[in-house]
């Protein structure tokens, strides 16, 4: 259906959660290294609960890895605190990749220039600086299935 990366993700139990919002979305999972774990620790696990052996998960050794071998072109949208463009005034098709960064640092900075036009926000009030990555993940995802719903029950 979509495409989650998760550029450099550092707190286990985050990735888990998101593996098993994928696997309930039919959604893939991109991880880029370096990772702040390793993807068998018990707390990646204890999140994804038993649903990590049925997660379409895909490793990376790093970004330049994932540009040359993904299939990307303006399929790509990157979340970031950086932007005033609402993910919701955006258009997401299936087969997109949807890209987080981590939640220490958030995505590259060359990375959000690159695809200036391509980065989206979740609007928050000014007393906030950001919100969890799997419940950010967990947004944007779903405003993605919404636009997409028809295609989306053919999964149900």
């Amino acid at each position: 259906m979509f495409n989650i990366v998760l550029v450099t993700p550092q707190i286990p139990n985050n990735t888990g959660t998101i593996g098993r919002l994928c696997v309930n979305t039919g959604s893939s999972l991109h991880l880029i290294k370096p990772l702040g774990f390793d993807i068998t620790e018990k707390a990646v696990r204890r999140a994804g609960l038993d649903y990590w052996d049925k997660l379409d998960l895909h490793v990376w050794e790093d970004l330049d890895e994932f540009f040359s071998k993904a299939d990307i072109a303006d399929n790509v949208h990157f979340a970031t605190t950086k932007t005033d463009k609402p993910y919701f005034n955006s258009e997401f098709k299936v087969g997109d990749y949807i890209f987080f960064g981590s939640e220490t640092s958030g995505l590259p900075e060359d990375l959000l220039e690159r695809f200036h036009d391509k980065n989206i926000t979740i609007p928050m009030t000014k007393d906030g600086r950001s919100l969890n990555l799997a419940v950010s993940t967990g947004i944007i995802l779903y405003e993605a299935i919404k636009q997409n719903f028809t295609d989306y029950r053919e999964l149900m």
